[in-house]
């Protein structure tokens, strides 16, 4: 969606404002609640994300932000929070309390939500109409982690349709060179071929180099150690010899 409204005019600026502080206020207690495997979720979401932002700074990823877009006459509003979404854009986007679609640049190109079955935040029904009829998000990512089901959504005309994996078996997000799927329970992320790694992969792969380092330094020095003893051994053979030849 294209900005239609100037970012810069403290109307717009402050009818927003008031909007998500309204929104906020009507908020039952429950959303603020979290079950772990949602939340676990959520955080391997961010730190792959985190990983594929350092190579394209492009690729931004936000955390249960509001949403804010027009919604019909009357300056109506729709408002919707995604476990996730992510943008593509080459300057740092500013959305403090919610992102409101008129005044920024770009759009969410990937709706990520996980779906609880102990705390049902969020009508996803409702959400997915939100997504695909108002919103015209590209990308709809879904994930039930009881029962280990992962769909992605793509827009085709005014409809999602779900996206069949390609030949390694991964749903493909091309504007993103991302891919994804379930690992180990996860919903996990594959970028330009590769799986991106979380913080605990990174620590344990560095930690195996540095042994493998450790390893090879010590089998270098053994085998220094053994040349240097087998030299000294024929230094003392040759001055054997020598003297042998010369009592001859």
């Amino acid at each position: 969606m294209k900005p239609t409204a100037d970012p810069a005019d403290p109307k717009v600026v402050a009818f927003y404002e008031t909007a998500e502080q309204e929104y906020l206020r009507s908020l039952p207690l429950e959303h603020f609640m979290e079950g772990t495997d949602h939340a676990h979720q959520r955080k391997v979401t961010l730190e792959s994300f985190d990983v594929i932002h350092a190579a394209r700074p492009d690729v931004q990823c936000f955390n249960e932000l509001l949403i804010q877009y027009p919604r019909g006459p009357r300056k109506k509003l729709g408002q919707v929070v995604p476990d996730n979404f992510v943008v593509v854009h080459g300057e740092p986007i500013n959305a403090r309390g919610s992102f409101n679609t008129p005044i920024q640049p770009v759009g969410p190109l990937l709706v990520l939500e996980y779906v609880s079955n102990y705390n049902k935040r969020k009508d996803y029904d409702d959400n997915y109409e939100k997504y695909e009829k108002e919103l015209k998000v590209p990308y709809y990512l879904l994930f039930y982690p009881v029962g280990d089901e992962l769909t992605l959504f793509r827009m085709s005309g005014k409809k999602y349709v779900a996206v069949r994996p390609n030949a390694a078996g991964r749903f493909a997000i091309r504007e993103l060179e991302l891919e994804a799927n379930l690992l180990n329970g996860w919903v996990r992320f594959w970028f330009r071929g590769e799986l991106v790694p979380l913080p605990g992969e990174l620590v344990r792969q560095r930690d195996a180099a540095e042994r493998r380092a450790t390893t090879a330094e010590q089998r270098a020095t053994t085998a220094e150690q053994r040349a240097s003893a087998a030299e000294a051994e024929n230094a003392k053979l040759r001055e054997e010899l020598a003297k042998a030849r010369g009592q001859a």
